[in-house]
């Protein structure tokens, strides 16, 4: 194996390092506006995420980098392509990260009740976006010749498969962030959550299946590896939903981490050897040797990813020892009052 796949295969860690972490972010961000009964009760949630959630996003960014890093000519076709899609990301991701700020600035019910909106909002799009976006990718998009992006943004990521990979990321996102909250919660937050995540993944069991299958019969030419990965998706989320229904949270929580890493990976089978492919003419379609940067590059990055991901993965780790504890409604209150 070349640098060139171990960096394909750091890119899916990244990236499922990022869906597993700002799952239950986006999750949390969608129950607390629709679930919580109060003001309490939506301080109570989102106060759950408070330590974390901006930490969560350096996976985007991280992911991000190392596209373009590693693979500079896969950036250049992929983001003109996804430029609107990605644009929607930004002000989303912002619009999240300032709701979630401001709405403990000032007392009063409305203010609160619109910035809780907000953030419920944003957090739906961008679990739908970035599904789509992936599921887009492993689909194809509209490239001429010399790799270059010859379609229309955003209507070249929209088609039932990209569309079907959004909303399984969706409510894979409910089912998480409920199941998080049914760790990290107590009292009448805690009781909503053990039972709307059981509901949740369900939902999340049956589409990510209906992916699965879609993504092995159209896109993996009948790859043994993608075919099992798949399984193992659909295993982990039937795990989840028996312990959920056990209410053992901890075991659901660490199965959907099992899933979405499946997920990911079955993607990622799928698209080798291939980093995007092309729905004009499979000739076009850039590959993980083609779309690669040089080997000095490489080697570069490459040193730097070994001194930097396990300092990060070393710091999340230790911050989420560090806020452990359940939140109640008192420490919520008082935090954010």
């Amino acid at each position: 194996m070349g640098l060139p796949e171990l960096w394909f295969i750091i890119i899916a860690v990244l990236w499922t390092g990022f869906f597993f972490l700002e799952g239950f972010d986006f999750g949390v961000g969608i129950i607390a506006r629709w679930l919580g009964a109060d003001e309490s009760e939506r301080t109570q949630m989102l106060a759950a995420i408070g330590p974390v959630w901006d930490a969560d996003e350096v996976w985007l960014v991280t992911g991000g980098i190392a596209i373009f890093a590693a693979f500079p000519a896969w950036y250049a076709a992929l983001f003109p392509a996804a430029y609107l899609p990605l644009l929607l990301v930004i002000v989303a991701i912002i619009v999240r990260a300032v709701a979630i700020e401001y709405r403990s600035k000032r007392p009063g019910q409305k203010w609160r009740s619109r910035w809780d909106s907000a953030v419920a909002v944003a957090s739906l799009l961008l679990a739908f976006l970035f599904g789509v976006f992936w599921a887009g990718i492993v689909h194809g998009i509209p490239l001429a010749a010399d790799g270059q992006f010859v379609g229309q943004s955003l209507l070249s990521f929209i088609n039932a498969y990209s569309v079907l990979g959004g909303l399984t990321v969706l409510t894979f996102a409910l089912a998480h962030g409920a199941t998080f909250l049914a760790l990290k919660t107590t009292g009448a937050v805690r009781a909503k959550n053990e039972a709307w995540a059981r509901r949740f993944d369900v939902v999340a069991g049956a589409l990510m299946t209906a992916f699965a299958l879609w993504t092995f019969w159209e896109f993996s030419r009948g790859s043994v590896a993608a075919l099992l990965i798949g399984l193992l998706a659909v295993v982990a989320m039937l795990v989840a939903l028996i312990a959920n229904s056990r209410v053992r949270p901890f075991v659901a929580f660490w199965a959907h981490g099992v899933a979405i890493a499946a997920f990911v990976a079955q993607m990622f089978v799928a698209l080798y050897p291939n980093v995007l492919p092309s729905t004009l003419d499979p000739a076009n379609s850039l590959t993980v040797q083609g779309a690669a940067a040089s080997q000095y590059s490489l080697t570069i990055i490459t040193v730097v990813a070994a001194v930097m991901l396990p300092i990060v993965i070393g710091y999340q780790a230790w911050s989420f020892w560090v806020f452990r504890r359940r939140i109640t409604p008192e420490e919520a209150a008082e935090t954010y009052a």
